[in-house]
């Protein structure tokens, strides 16, 4: 009775074992394989590689390295901080170094915080692979800006300062210029009474070569009172009795 238990259980291990996929070295360890790898061997054609190797071993490597070379925003996790600095991992061959001072308006910024980075310098005098916090969020605030002027979308901006004929508004981090004549259908005297304040406006322009950028808020004011008329002239008929104010004379 054992002898057929134990032949039972060999059948059923040797049954699962068939049904298993063939893992690689490579698939089990990702990592191991890349770090062994001989570089210069490959490069020098001093070792032979098979098609499937090398095909495997290039898709290891896009799964788990950043290119460089890409003025491309990507995201990285911080890994550690000091006094000044930020270390950031993006997956790249070495980690990635950020100021603390790009980091000002998020005081809580802690170690396995996901950012937005650009790459600022690929290698520095020590080989450090520098990156940028900054010119990643400006780049990313440009595609909205950009997409905000190309589909209509209402944006909010916070009213910085009065400058002259105008004033200077803050647009997904961007500054932006608002015509005196464009914050209210009526003429304003006072636009200090605007500065401190987040305020609905519309991307009315870009200028690419210059990075200017200006908005309204009389365009939206202007959209209500149109809707609005459309809405009562709608609801008008022939020969209706309606009350008035009069306006001038």
């Amino acid at each position: 009775m054992a002898e057929k238990t134990n032949k039972a259980e060999v059948e059923a291990t040797e049954a699962k074992t068939a049904q298993a996929p063939v893992i690689s070295e490579a698939q089990a360890n990702p990592e191991k394989f890349l770090t062994d790898f001989n570089w210069h061997n490959y490069q020098e054609g001093i070792d032979e590689v098979e098609d499937s190797q090398l095909k495997e071993f290039e898709k290891l490597v896009s799964e788990n390295f950043v290119d460089t070379l890409d003025d491309e925003v990507v995201e990285g996790t911080v890994v550690h901080m000091t006094d000044r600095d930020a270390i950031i991992d993006i997956n790249a061959k070495s980690e990635g170094v950020i100021s603390l001072n790009e980091f000002r308006y998020n005081p809580n910024l802690a170690v396995g915080d996901k950012v937005e980075v650009l790459i600022d310098v690929r290698e520095d005098a020590t080989g450090q692979l520098v990156l940028s916090h900054r010119k990643a969020r400006v780049i990313q605030a440009w595609d909205r800006v950009i997409k905000a002027n190309e589909t209509g979308e209402i944006v909010n901006g916070f009213v910085k300062c009065r400058t002259k004929g105008g004033m200077i508004v803050d647009v997904f981090g961007i500054e932006a210029f608002l015509p005196g004549s464009q914050i209210d259908v009526k003429p304003i005297r006072d636009y200090d009474v605007y500065v401190n304040k987040t305020m609905e406006f519309k991307v009315v322009k870009i200028n690419h070569e210059f990075k200017n950028v200006v908005v309204s808020h009389k365009a939206l004011i202007e959209a209500d009172i149109e809707l609005q008329k459309k809405e009562i002239i709608g609801q008008l008929e022939k020969g209706q009795v309606l009350e008035g104010v009069v306006k001038n004379i």
